[in-house]
């Protein structure tokens, strides 16, 4: 399927305001480090802009759908990076001698999988109704409170938090 120049521009834009989104949250954490208050609040403001500006170049690209088809979606994009995009990228790390980097994408890796598993679960309407727990380490998602250690990368259950 061919694209048409607007529907790309809309799609880099897509990716670039998401990027600068990320990337601005990370600045407003730093910026709170340092005890920057003020700065901290301008990245997070402008972080919540580019959201905004993310989500409109996305509807416009037409790429919302309903809820099963963007299930759909984000199962095949998960399953992507879990079964291609992860494995080359730790390869590659590993090749170059970045171990801690190719560690932390084993366990990003690993969590892609558990993503594309829960969006099966809910395309099938097989979510229990709780609160989701993240690991703050590695990002694994867990259905419900962690009782143990993340079974990625080992961290305490106690500092799992909730997303519900």
């Amino acid at each position: 399927k061919i694209m048409s120049k607007t529907q790309e521009n809309l799609m880099a834009a897509f990716a670039g305001e998401s990027q600068a989104n990320r990337k601005y949250l990370a600045y407003a954490k730093q910026a709170d480090k340092e005890g920057l208050t003020m700065v901290a609040k301008l990245f997070r403001a402008a972080a919540e802009a580019e959201t905004i500006h993310a989500h409109t170049h996305l509807r416009n690209a037409g790429k919302i759908s309903d809820t099963a088809a963007n299930l759909q979606d984000a199962i095949s994009g998960e399953t992507y990076e879990f079964t291609k995009m992860y494995p080359e990228m730790i390869k590659d790390a590993e090749a170059e001698g970045n171990n801690a980097v190719a560690k932390y994408m084993g366990f990003v890796n690993a969590v892609e999988e558990v993503h594309a598993k829960l969006y099966q679960k809910a395309a099938a309407n097989e979510l229990s109704n709780t609160d989701f727990y993240i690991c703050p380490v590695c990002g694994y998602t867990h259905e419900g409170p962690m009782t143990e250690a993340c079974p990625v990368c080992k961290a305490p259950a106690a500092n799992f938090y909730t997303v519900g």
